[in-house]
């Protein structure tokens, strides 16, 4: 489905024509959904008919090889979505009914009511039979060394941990919820194994679960006595957006709960922070700007025509906050769900322009159509609709982290939770942040507290104009600290911050500043500008090249020739060229026919060293 066509699309041709785009936004993975075989397109391809077999709707297992090679290429890693916690209930085409044993009770799966789960409609693993445990483990394997994946996402975790499957469970945090008669030890010991084997084949690969229930120890090493995921999925953030815009008017927005959804997580275990995913995107629900701007969507984008209330303020909202683009909410609320919800970011493809509608694959309650079972990437490629700028909000939030590393910092302090004026500042990292979900107030001289002394000036900024704002904040100003309250005496400062400076901050936006180190600026001449100031000089350079290669190939100059083969280095081995910066998940997610794919951006784990991976060991 990540064809702008109506139709189906191949491993080839999303390569080709979407990687480029994830990587343009700056994001460092792709998680591809559905890779595995599965007879039902439709289910998102969670219903698995063969393990040990590519999906062959988008092509073969050499198309796959390629995509993988030209993510790699591209500097981006890619993951894959494995589905060991069931399997499709098909007899005729799939494991149901096959045995492992002389005897019908040694099956895949758990036999009676414990095997079947009645709201996927599909078969349970038995975790506890030796031959169950060689399949699967030789799988995750078969995996990794046969098509270079660099990691996992491993499906439904919360239906492996426990015998109820979280069915009806409200997990509220009580350690007996967790350990008990209901937690199924023989899934927790295969996951454990899971880990332990990945690690070893692949040290730098990373796994996460998607788990809703906050299992404690998920996400710490197995040699510390955890489960071993590198990254849990933060699951109840896109909830907490879908019941503000479903169930609040703007007003009734508390700045306390938002602040405290966000930053619900254990310090020692890493999320991956999102807004919306497929799950929000699929028939019957909506996306997030579809929530905000609705059906003015179709009339309303273009930039030729003044924007309705309703589409400024969804575009707003999507770049501050949420997982669209448009001017209003909806950046505020992927940006400060990025900035405030875990250490890596992900987004489902389409959601960081805002794509409109839902996705309904081919049934016969729609006579089988293809219509809204795509992407129309052409929405963002055209110039004078207002997909354009939410697309570039994207691609400058994931470049503010490429320039401060602001995901991988444990330093995140809320400062102030103003429920008056809407206003939420925070720091992570050296960065202050400054976030006003005011529908209709600016405040001049706004005072925020910050830990450093010094000067700061804009980094970022929701409302320039490149991102279809009104060009309030002044990107040359600088703002001086002034210290605050008793030194080492925290009640007496502001917000419990030793310093603080002013700001303007206009309704529906979000600003971020960076401190400047004047003594370098002095020494080296140099002068900080804004991350979008950065983004423009860069399409500037770029066009300047595609100019240069055009002018060269009309001359008959000599090209290099690019490759695709399985000997291209991989991202691991640029890693370790550009200083063992390390990789970190989000989602502009794409997908190729059954396979949904997905951009992510991960934290960077400050790593001494990395080990090249031969692909052909």
């Amino acid at each position: 489905m990540s064809s702008s066509e109506p139709r189906i699309n191949s491993y080839r041709e999303f390569a080709d024509d979407v990687l480029p785009r994830i990587q343009e936004n700056n994001y460092n993975t792709v998680q591809l959904m559905a890779v595995m075989e599965h007879s039902y397109y439709a289910s998102f391809g969670y219903h698995v008919t063969n393990f040990f077999s590519v999906s062959s709707r988008s092509g073969t297992p050499e198309d796959l090889k390629y995509l993988i090679d030209k993510a790699h290429s591209l500097g981006l890693r890619v993951l894959m979505d494995v589905i060991h916690s069931h399997a499709s209930n098909n007899v005729t085409d799939g494991l149901n009914g096959f045995d492992v044993g002389q005897s019908s009770q040694e099956s895949y799966f758990h036999t009676g009511e414990r095997g079947y789960h009645k709201l996927w409609d599909s078969r349970l693993f038995n975790y506890g039979n030796w031959e169950v445990l060689r399949f699967l483990l030789s799988n995750l394997r078969w995996w990794l060394e046969e098509f270079k994946f660099d990691g996992f996402r491993f499906d439904g975790v919360t239906s492996m941990l426990y015998h109820h499957h979280g069915i009806n469970m409200p997990f509220t945090g009580d350690y007996n919820e967790y350990f008990s008669e209901a937690t199924d030890v023989d899934a927790v010991v295969y996951l454990m194994l899971a880990n332990s084997l990945i690690n070893n084949i692949l040290p730098d690969a990373t796994v996460i679960a998607e788990d809703v229930s906050g299992m404690p120890g998920l996400g710490r090493p197995v040699s510390e006595g955890g489960i071993g995921f590198d990254y849990r999925l933060a699951m109840a953030i896109p909830d907490k957006w879908i019941d503000y815009l479903k169930n609040k008017n703007d007003e009734e927005w508390s700045m306390m709960d938002l602040s405290c959804s966000l930053t619900n997580r254990r310090y020692t275990e890493k999320c991956i922070s999102y807004a919306e995913s497929h799950d929000q995107s699929i028939v019957g629900d909506k996306t997030i700007a579809f929530f905000l701007m609705d059906k003015e969507m179709y009339s309303g984008m273009s930039c030729l025509t003044d924007a309705s209330p309703t589409i400024d303020r969804g575009i707003a909202l999507h770049k501050v906050g949420a997982s669209s683009n448009v001017r209003g909410f909806s950046p505020m609320i992927h940006f400060i769900t990025m900035a405030l919800g875990g250490e890596g970011y992900l987004n489902f493809m389409g959601n960081e322009f805002g794509h409109p509608e839902w996705i309904d694959f081919p049934r016969e309650g729609n006579g089988w159509s293809y219509e809204k079972c795509r992407r129309q990437w052409t929405l963002v490629d055209t110039d004078h609709l207002r997909y354009k700028f939410m697309n570039a909000f994207d691609r400058a939030m994931n470049a503010l982290d490429d320039k401060f590393s602001f995901l991988s910092s444990t330093k995140q302090i809320v400062s102030c939770t103003d429920e008056e004026n809407k206003v939420i500042v925070f720091e992570r990292g050296d960065l202050v942040f400054v976030f006003n979900f005011h529908p209709e107030n600016t405040y001049d001289g706004y005072k925020v507290g910050c830990d450093l002394p010094g000067k700061y000036r804009v980094a970022l900024d929701s409302d320039a104009w490149e991102f279809g704002g009104h060009g309030r904040v002044g990107h040359d100003v600088d703002h001086f600290t002034s210290p605050e309250g008793i030194p080492g005496v925290p009640e007496t400062n502001f917000n419990n911050r030793p310093n603080s400076f002013k700001v303007l901050s206009p309704a529906r936006t979000c600003v971020v500043y960076c401190k400047v180190d004047e003594s370098v600026e002095e020494t080296n001449g140099i002068n900080v500008i804004s991350v979008s100031e950065t983004l423009e000089m860069d399409a500037s350079k770029q066009k300047n090249a595609e100019e240069s290669a055009i002018l060269d190939d009309h001359g008959d100059k000599e090209n290099p020739q690019e490759t695709n083969d399985r000997d291209t280095a991989s991202f691991d081995e640029e890693l370790q060229e550009d200083g063992a910066k390390q990789e970190s998940i989000e989602e502009p997610a794409a997908s190729v026919l059954d396979k949904k794919i997905v951009g992510s951006k991960l934290d960077e784990p400050e790593v001494e060293e990395m080990e090249d991976r031969n692909p052909d060991d």
